[in-house]
């Protein structure tokens, strides 16, 4: 496992960048092994605790990042390596996982194990770009905090 960095995240410009100000990041790679998997599940879990998600938020994120790169894993080129992005704002966690993947794998909306995703955060997609070589397959989530419990942490 490698944390290849953390802390604030400059603004681009765009729009959304002035809602972004406070938004921090951390970032992980750990091979695209199932073994590999667990620090990945413990990051989620300790960022969405000091962001002070409930305990049922933080399990929900702690399971949702391990499900999401389960679902890169099967993907993976051999020897890949797989990339989690952590972005923390005063009243979400998004989360970005990416792997290089084999010619040809694709992610199915469609499978049960998406389905567990949908159940367990506010949002997810699939990201990345089939274009590259080799390609690369991601998926991003996003799970929100209430707003009552953003106004009370601030």
């Amino acid at each position: 496992m490698a944390v290849v960095g953390s802390g604030g995240q400059a603004g681009t410009g765009a729009p959304r960048d002035a809602e972004r100000a406070d938004r921090r990041s951390v970032v992980v790679q750990v091979g695209a092994r199932a073994g590999e998997l667990p620090p990945l599940r413990v990051v989620a879990a300790d960022l969405a605790a000091r962001a002070d998600f409930d305990l049922d938020a933080v399990a929900d994120l702690r399971l949702a990042v391990d499900e999401a790169a389960s679902e890169l894993v099967a993907v993976a080129a051999p020897q890949a390596v797989l990339t989690c992005t952590f972005f923390l704002d005063p009243g979400q966690m998004e989360v970005t996982a990416s792997v290089p993947a084999r010619p040809g794998a694709t992610l199915r909306p469609d499978s049960f194990g998406w389905r567990v995703l949908t159940t367990l955060v506010d949002e997810v997609r699939v990201v990345g770009d089939p274009r590259a070589e080799p390609p690369v397959v991601g998926i991003s989530l996003c799970k929100r905090r209430s707003a009552k419990a953003v106004t009370e942490s601030r």
